[in-house]
């Protein structure tokens, strides 16, 4: 019968040579990460001090070893989540909020849930009703959940600690039916007004508008850009002299717990970064920015805040809501811009091009989350069918019979 072979990380039978009357030497030969064997050896005063050093020198040997496997299927979750985290920095690869927000979703949502169950206590069982717990909260959560799960449990399995993700299995979540919204015309002027009205310095006590509201807004409207990419825009982003103008979405403004609110060398996606020709009155609101701005640095941001730094996205916000407070308009985000910027390209020209302007990669994300559906039919339809169909007079009638 053939000899078991030894298991990766495992080692045989320990041999002792006595070298001298204080000098006993034991060898083993262990079988390495890389499937080969090797002989690991080490001296005591004896056998036993012998032993005791060759095997504190194989419990730390981690020589062609891939990864550190110190996690095995009875490990706890939350050294898991440790893990993963840690492989998430050693990538290097996430924007700094995206990497936050990994990090709280898995703690707000996942650890209460699974804190104190090992890895194989956790199958697809438990991960199907957790996201459909969380699912009877809110879609987003369910799906929040979902993300960071199968990327944790999915390392697991890569590193071989786990045989499959229980993720691969769940149950599809079902997003609840919406329909995405649009400003009108009208609409987008009152908003207009209101903030020219306030910015005047005719609303309620604070302090003094700089006038930047009301030019982020017509970015916004002519470049379907995010709030933060508008905020992350620079002198060397835009130029206003060439026919058509442009503007280059290359960044974007994100608050990081730690480092506070910075500008991110990259938008949210590698689609998103695109140069977009401007209307006139998008141009116009940049000149105007332009020539107020005392900094000259190509590197500058358009939209900083009074002491030079990244203006927050909140901000934005905060003022926004006053404005809509005074047009009497209720409802209204900056990313409503946005869907209203999408709505009118589809509704003129097609999903394509409106998918183009918003850097998507797929349109059906244009199509199902930011264009607002006309429920107009085409009144051709009325002219086809009164032809087919409309009522013809008899041969009875026309002999007056």
């Amino acid at each position: 019968m053939a000899k078991p072979r030894i298991e990766v990380g495992t080692f045989g039978t320990i041999t002792f040579t006595v070298r001298s009357a204080r000098s006993v030497e034991a060898r083993v030969r262990y079988r390495d990460w890389d499937g080969k064997k090797r002989l690991v050896q080490a001296s005591g005063s004896s056998e036993m001090a012998a032993e005791r050093a060759l095997k504190k020198k194989l419990s730390v040997r981690v020589q062609n070893r891939p990864v550190d496997t110190m996690l095995t299927p009875d490990s706890l979750f939350g050294e898991l989540v440790t893990y993963w985290l840690a492989d998430l920095d050693l990538e290097n690869r996430l924007a700094p909020s995206t990497r936050v927000g990994y990090e709280q979703s898995m703690y707000a949502l996942a650890m209460p849930a699974f804190e104190h169950l090992t890895l194989r206590e956790i199958g697809v069982a438990r991960c199907d009703m957790l996201l459909k717990q969380l699912g009877q909260l809110s879609y987003s959560r369910a799906k929040r959940a979902r993300v960071v799960l199968r990327l944790a449990f999915g390392l697991a399995v890569r590193h071989e600690v786990l045989p499959r993700n229980p993720l691969d299995s769940v149950s599809r979540l079902h997003r609840p039916a919406s329909t995405p919204t649009a400003l009108t015309p009208a609409q987008v002027n009152a908003i207009r007004a209101a903030i020219v009205f306030w910015q005047r310095g005719q609303s309620a006590s604070g302090p003094k508008p700089d006038g930047k509201l009301g030019q982020i807004v017509e970015v916004m409207l002519g470049t379907s850009a995010r709030i933060g990419e508008v905020l992350a825009l620079r002198r060397c982003d835009v130029d206003v002299t060439t026919s058509p103008p442009t503007a280059r979405i290359a960044g974007t403004v994100v608050s990081v717990k730690g480092q506070g609110t910075i500008r991110q060398d990259k938008p949210k996606t590698d689609r998103s970064r695109r140069m977009v020709a401007l209307p006139s009155y998008t141009a116009e609101a940049l000149r105007q920015r332009l020539a107020v701005m005392v900094d000259q640095d190509p590197e500058a941001l358009l939209f900083a805040s009074r002491n030079g730094t990244p203006t927050t996205t909140n901000n934005v916000r905060r003022q926004l809501r006053k404005v809509l407070k005074i047009a009497g308009i209720e409802g209204v985000t900056p990313h409503m811009f946005r869907r209203t910027v999408a709505t009118v390209i589809n509704d003129n020209a097609s999903v394509n091009l409106a998918a183009e302007l918003l850097g998507h990669t797929d349109p059906k994300v244009t199509l199902q989350h930011y264009i607002k559906r006309n429920e107009l039919v085409n009144p051709l339809t009325a002219e086809l069918l009164e032809e087919a169909f409309a009522p013809k007079a008899s041969s009875d009638e026309d002999e007056g019979v």
